[in-house]
């Protein structure tokens, strides 16, 4: 529990014995730890050097743990001046570094990752380092088993911790099922997301230090190698182009309830999936694929909308809907 702040188990040990004592010896703390007097003392030694205890001058000398809320405040903020000044320092660094790349050997710029749980644990990796952003193009194949799209939980568990994503969806992944549930949660989370038409490659994009794109020979159905680029200029053409198809790409707005007369009007589930839907683009295929219904039931349910909100296309509907801020 307290690892973080440089003490291991037995540390921990003697100290809790020493909070539940508040006074010991280093016998009776040697005691009731099963540590002997010389590992109990080293340990002692080290909560006085840290703040946690002191010593009295009495013989034998007996310990005080010192107020653990202040005390352990006082090593954490320590602990966090030192970690500022490495962060400062990673900024250095790292201008030496893109400094260095620039004359580096081609070959040092890019990387390839093979194997599936590799290819996985690469971007789990590059994810987990960024601190600023995470861009890309979700498209078909993927990493899984047999090609399914799976949730990210590590751009959930980033999205709470303030990373920025911003993902540009190829118009295909509409006719996946549970895609817009999946995406509906990141969007909620915090998510810039897009659609796009004819996406050329899938593409992940963390801060601008580091880019992976698939190694796709034909008849593959899914990544089990990938690209991994380095500061480069090929890194920041890989960038150039994500920022030049998302300024022409299309919003991805979860359908909310529309408000008629200051009063929520209640929209089913389904149909605020299929608003979703057809504001991003989806035909009725690639809607009733998403939804698990048929083409006929999509269209019985969009003439069902036109009617109920006065519409008299489809595009009215989605003006309408947009105006009201339903999507």
């Amino acid at each position: 529990m307290l690892e973080p702040i440089g003490l291991d188990e037995r540390d921990e040990a003697v100290y809790d014995a020493l909070i539940r004592r508040t006074r010991a010896t280093v016998a009776e703390l040697a005691a009731d730890c099963g540590l002997t007097p010389r590992a109990a003392a080293r340990v002692l030694r080290s909560l006085v050097d840290l703040g946690l205890a002191s010593a009295g001058r009495e013989r034998p000398v007996r310990y005080a743990a010192a107020p653990p809320d202040s005390a352990l405040e006082a090593v954490l903020r320590e602990r966090e001046q030192a970690l500022n000044g490495v962060r400062s320092r990673v900024a250095d660094l790292m201008s030496l570094y893109r400094a260095g790349s620039n004359f580096a050997h081609p070959g040092d710029l890019v990387e390839v990752v093979s194997g599936r749980d590799e290819v996985n644990r690469a971007w789990t990796q590059m994810q987990r380092a960024s601190r600023t952003q995470v861009r890309g193009f979700d498209c078909p194949p993927y990493a899984a088993a047999a090609g399914h799209r799976e949730p990210n939980p590590v751009e959930l568990e980033l999205l709470s911790r303030g990373v920025k994503y911003r993902v540009l969806y190829d118009s295909s992944v509409l006719e996946m099922p549970g895609w817009l549930e999946d995406v509906t949660t990141g969007i909620r989370l915090g998510e810039q997301a897009r659609i796009a038409t004819g996406l050329p490659t899938k593409l992940a994009i963390c801060d601008d230090r580091v880019a992976m794109l698939p190694l796709l020979r034909p008849g593959d159905d899914s990544v089990t190698a990938s690209y991994v680029v380095h500061p480069s200029p090929l890194l920041d053409a890989l960038a150039a182009l994500f920022e030049a198809v998302w300024e022409r790409s299309v919003q991805i707005r979860p359908s909310v309830p529309p408000v008629v007369g200051g009063l929520p009007e209640r929209l089913s589930p389904d149909e605020e999936k299929l608003l979703t839907l057809l504001a991003s683009g989806a035909t009725d295929k690639a809607a009733g694929r998403s939804l698990g219904w048929s083409e006929r039931t999509v269209q019985r349910h969009i003439t069902k909308l036109l009617r109920r909100f006065g519409a008299q296309t489809r595009f009215q509907l989605a003006m309408e809907a947009t105006r009201r801020g339903w999507i």
